[in-house]
């Protein structure tokens, strides 16, 4: 049974059904030692699987090193590409761990394998049915590399979300805090003496203004309070926008608003663009590997042999095979 962080072979069907969960904990560096060991082990299995139809072309005992060898092929390769993977990424400024960057491999090779072996039952139809040593090679050359282009468009989009987080990117230098002037006291109201000079008394109207107190000489020289009307003041400007803040509110601010810094759509760091020279490094470095690791078929007309001498290249047999074929 699969668990919160996808358990056993069935964290592939959590890479399917909920990745951004899978991106969010590579995020958050959460328990990454675990969801990288069950992915290493669900693929380790599934490339052997495969790697058993494989061999099965030619006998029981290339089956069986083949699927030795296929895991092999792949985590070598890891190895391998890993480091330039990383340091690629410090060159540019980008704060990707080493456990992230492996996390996200692990992804593009842990859906690879899984795609895989679910050709497997393909490739195995084909090699009971027509036993052609070229179509079945080239055959499974092309489930490998779909599968392998399903797997990297998986780590191209973990790391576009890890670069939405800003982890491929340099850190952003920290904000100076604004300096906030000090209020500047009020005036002190002046308050008329209470021997001042008697004065009229100021008509009541009734306004929804706030009162204010007026003195007035009532009983021969004493004082006593009168209500007397404040100006209305006039309403607030309407509000402009782009310039300042509303000045209805508080803390009226005339000043022009603070700009954002323009994000010109389309940009990418170079973390980003250096991912897709590391692919095509991984690829030229995983075919050479397998050429050097070969047989994995096994050609019927030679016997068993753990290792061929090395001796042209993939590329040059991918089209001579081609051409046998036709």
């Amino acid at each position: 049974m699969t668990t919160a962080n996808g358990s056993g072979l069935l964290v592939i069907e959590r890479i399917l059904r909920d990745r951004q969960s899978i991106w969010q904990q590579i995020v958050d560096e959460r328990e990454l030692g675990k969801l990288t060991t069950h992915m290493l082990a669900s693929s380790a299995i599934a490339l052997a699987l495969y790697g058993a139809v494989l061999g099965a072309f030619h006998s029981v005992l290339m089956a069986m090193t083949s699927a030795v060898k296929l895991p092999l092929l792949f985590l070598v390769t890891l190895a391998i590409c890993l480091p330039t993977l990383y340091l690629f990424n410090l060159v540019f400024g980008a704060r990707l761990s080493v456990r992230q960057a492996l996390a996200m491999v692990m992804v593009a090779i842990t859906v690879t394998a899984m795609l895989a072996v679910a050709f497997a039952p393909i490739s195995l139809f084909f090699l009971i049915t027509a036993p052609d040593y070229a179509f079945f090679k080239l055959l499974n050359v092309a489930i490998l590399t779909l599968s392998a282009l399903v797997g990297l468009r998986f780590l191209t989009g973990g790391m576009q979300v890890l670069n939405e987080h800003g982890l491929l990117s340099p850190a952003a230098p920290a904000a100076v805090p604004a300096t906030v002037p000090a209020a500047i006291p009020a005036a002190p109201a002046v308050v008329a003496p209470a021997e001042a000079a008697p004065v009229e008394a100021v008509p009541v109207t009734p306004i929804s203004a706030v009162p204010a107190a007026v003195p007035a000489a009532v009983n021969g020289g004493m004082t006593s309070t009168v209500v007397a009307p404040l100006p209305t003041l006039p309403p607030p400007p309407a509000h402009v926008p782009g310039y300042g803040w509303d000045p209805g509110a508080r803390g009226i601010y005339a000043g022009p608003r603070p700009q954002r810094p323009p994000v010109r759509e389309g940009q990418r760091p170079a973390s980003m663009t250096l991912l897709y020279i590391w692919i095509l490094l991984f690829g030229f470095v995983g075919t050479q590997l397998a050429w050097t690791l070969r047989p994995f078929f096994g050609s019927p007309g030679q016997e068993f042999a753990l290792f061929r001498s090395i001796e042209g290249n993939f590329y040059a047999e991918i089209i001579r095979t081609i051409a046998d074929l036709f």
